[in-house]
């Protein structure tokens, strides 16, 4: 009785570190598989937020009226959004070229078939959309922000404090799916959008009063 009493048991505390090395070895895979959807994702977002967000204030360090910020910020919305799509079509369509390449050559080498990878290319289409859906998503938030704002410098500021919102937002998100400490994270992302507001309406501004 007392040996099979410790048989099971060292059985059972095997399947344990089985488990739990597969859970480990499971996690792992999950932050690398989510890499490539999660740079694409955070950066259209954050890159819609700031780019828009810094135009409407470059455009508000000159002129007050609401209807030129909100034009300026949808142009950017626009020209961004096409940009971010052609730009990661284009790099993914890269990538695929690359991947395509390489498993010719490892076909060529081994002789063996493998037809399943050809599931795991890198899709363009699909991330040329994801991209451009997220940069609008960060640009849409600035300009609903200011668009029912009649004072100007209260317009300046509410804009401000909602892409700070948002780029804590992105940046909390970005941390929690990507494994990586929230707060260097969300303080990284919110120092950069900062610093590209001010350097956009300070040179503006400054450019407006010379009179070019």
């Amino acid at each position: 009785m007392a040996g099979n009493i410790d048989l099971c048991i060292w059985v059972s505390e095997d399947k344990s570190e089985q488990e739990h090395g597969q859970i480990c070895i499971q996690d792992e895979f999950d932050y690398s598989q989510r890499g490539q959807w999660l740079r694409a994702a955070v950066l259209g977002a954050t890159d819609g937020l700031v780019s828009v967000a810094s135009l409407m204030m470059g455009v508000g360090a000159v002129k007050e009226d609401v209807r030129a910020m909100i034009l300026t910020g949808f142009a950017g919305l626009v020209a961004g959004a096409c940009s971010m799509a052609i730009g990661e079509f284009v790099s993914v369509y890269s990538q695929r070229d690359v991947e395509v390449a390489q498993m010719k050559r490892d076909k060529r080498i081994s002789g063996n078939e493998e037809e399943s990878e050809k599931e795991a290319l890198p899709n363009p289409i699909q991330a040329a959309a994801a991209s451009a859906l997220a940069f609008m998503l960060g640009a849409i938030m600035p300009l609903l922000a200011a668009a029912f704002i009649v004072d100007h410098k209260v317009r300046l500021g509410v804009v401000v404090a909602t892409v700070s919102l948002g780029l804590v937002v992105f940046g909390w998100i970005g941390g929690v799916l990507g494994g990586s400490p929230v707060v260097k994270s969300c303080f990284r992302i919110l120092i950069g959008g900062w610093m590209a507001m001010a350097i956009t309406f300070g040179l503006t501004k400054w450019i407006g009063s010379t009179g070019l």
